[in-house]
């Protein structure tokens, strides 16, 4: 039975349920969305749900897109950037029986896309996550709290990842010990992490956080960026936080859901793409530490994933779902082959890296 918002929901939103259709919508998996479209004249909103167990307290989400809309309104003003629609008292959410409700506006002729599936799309999506870092690199960082404490924290997930170790049942330890043993070796990366966390130069920025092909809205017709969605996860972090997810998520022609690793390579062309995209718009506000590790960007996001996804399993499947008994088993294997990729190709990847700071310093 499908499940739709009650009246009283679209009532604090100044809407009548018998004026509306209403219909589920997007393919993200946390929050509860749905498109609501007006009979008399077609004007549609987005409604969501916020999912309280993925974040505890909603109202820093708001707050911190309140804050950021306030700065980009004054300083960038003609820059779109998607901000819910009040409730009829004024709020920016609803809240009915512990469930907290926003809604925010339809942005009409665009369309999102759960892979790149071409260059291009890369580009444009990592050229729209670059231009709101860039437009926010100003912006003061003191007020705005974590909606999700620690979220790209590797010293914690590494932490995790020994305590599930020493914690598992013998038999997920012994079906894993190969998969343990080899990310155990790649533990530089986190030595790595914690360095750069205490160096003044390797700066807090407000991030994304989920930077994903399917977070940014592209024009229906051309393809080309629009605006950046979803943005639950705006918070302070580092430059590796959103550049390294999109290297984790569109240099791979599959997903971490891909039990063959054989289809696992890395796309130069897509790598390039997204580099230059976001170094177009941010390259010239990052120091030179920032610089110097874009290409590790790409190594603490996998490996981080691939950490977790084997923690996870480590711990008897109680975060990630799954649909088979080794699905987040799987899951790390996929990142570990990824990450073995990405290290293979460091010298032409750099060589990119290198190419497309260069041409961000001449614009």
């Amino acid at each position: 039975m499908e499940i739709t918002p009650n009246k009283l929901i679209l009532q604090a939103f100044g809407l009548e349920p018998e004026g509306l259709n209403v219909r589920r919508f997007g393919s993200g998996h946390i929050n509860n969305t749905f498109l609501l479209e007006k009979k008399e004249d077609g004007s549609k909103y987005v409604l969501q749900k916020i999912n309280v167990n993925v974040f505890k307290e909603p109202g820093i989400i708001a707050a911190n897109q309140r804050m950021a809309a306030d700065y980009l309104a004054a300083h960038h003003p003609a820059y779109l950037f998607i901000t819910p629609i009040p409730t009829v008292n004024g709020e920016e959410l609803f809240v009915m029986d512990n469930e907290y409700w926003r809604m925010i506006p339809f942005i009409a002729g665009s369309v999102t896309v759960d892979q790149a599936d071409n260059p291009k799309q890369a580009y444009e999506a990592a050229k729209q996550f670059g231009r709101l870092a860039n437009y926010l690199s100003g912006i003061d960082l003191k007020p705005f709290k974590a909606s999700i404490p620690n979220f790209h924290n590797l010293t914690l997930r590494y932490a995790a990842f020994q305590e599930a170790i020493r914690n598992t049942r013998e038999d997920r330890k012994a079906a894993a010990e190969e998969l343990i043993d080899e990310f155990l070796r790649y533990s530089d990366i986190a030595v790595t992490y914690e360095q750069l966390k205490t160096n003044p130069e390797f700066r807090d920025h407000l991030m994304h956080h989920d930077t994903k092909i399917n977070n940014v809205l592209l024009n229906q017709d051309t393809y080309e960026g629009i605006c950046v969605c979803d943005l639950d996860t705006l918070m302070p972090g580092k430059i590796i936080s959103d550049l390294g997810d999109m290297v984790r998520t569109y240099v791979c022609p599959v997903s971490e859901e891909e039990p063959d690793v054989s289809q696992i390579v890395i796309r130069d062309e897509y790598f390039e793409a997204l580099m230059q995209g976001y170094l177009e718009e941010i390259g010239g506000t990052l120091t030179k530490v920032e610089k110097e590790q874009l290409f590790f960007a790409g190594k603490f996001m996998i490996y981080m994933q691939g950490i977790r996804f084997l923690t996870d399993y480590l711990n008897g499947d109680v975060y990630y779902p799954i649909k088979y008994a080794r699905h987040n088993f799987d899951r790390a294997h996929n990142q570990l082959v990824l990450l073995k990729r990405l290290i293979e190709k460091q010298d032409t990847l750099q060589a990119i890296i290198s190419k497309c700071l260069h041409v961000s310093e001449q614009v």
